[in-house]
C-alpha cells in the first residue's frame, strides 16, 4: 500500500511540475539574464570612478518605499482626486512625492559617507589585533 501512495506522490509530483513548468523556465532565464548583467555591470564598474557613488544610491533607494498614489474625495469640490503619498504624507503631484523621495535617498547615502571614515578606522584597528 505505501508503495501506491509513493508512486502517486511522484506522478502528482511530475503533473505539477509539467503544469508550471513554462513558469518555472521562464524564472530560471530571468534569473541568468540578471546575473549576466550583474556580472557585465561589475566588469564595467571596475573602470568607473564613481561606480561606488552608484552602488550606494542604489543601496539607499532600496531602503526607501516607493511613492503610492491613492484616490480620495476633495472635500472643497467633492470629485475624486489623485494624490501621492510617501511615508505617510501626501503630495498633490508625483514630482513632489518623487522630489522628497529623492531627497530622503540622498540623506541616507550622505550618511553613510558621514559614518565611512569611522567604519573604515575600527576595521584598519581589527586588522592591527
Amino acid at each position: 500500500m505505501s508503495r501506491l501512495y509513493a508512486t502517486a506522490a511522484v506522478l502528482l509530483a511530475a503533473i505539477v511540475l509539467l503544469r508550471f513548468w513554462p513558469r518555472i523556465l521562464a524564472w530560471l532565464r530571468q534569473f541568468d539574464a540578471n546575473n549576466i548583467a550583474r556580472i557585465q555591470q561589475e566588469q564595467m564598474d571596475r573602470n568607473d570612478q564613481l561606480a561606488h557613488f552608484r552602488h550606494t544610491l542604489g543601496t539607499a533607494e532600496e531602503q526607501v518605499e516607493d511613492v503610492s498614489e491613492i484616490t480620495e474625495l476633495d472635500p472643497h469640490t467633492a470629485s475624486s482626486v489623485t494624490r501621492y503619498v510617501f511615508e505617510g504624507e501626501r503630495f498633490a503631484t508625483r514630482w513632489e512625492a518623487e522630489k522628497a523621495r529623492a531627497q530622503k535617498i540622498g540623506d541616507i547615502a550622505r550618511g553613510f559617507y558621514r559614518e565611512l571614515p569611522a567604519a573604515l578606522a575600527h576595521r584598519g584597528k581589527d586588522r592591527l589585533n
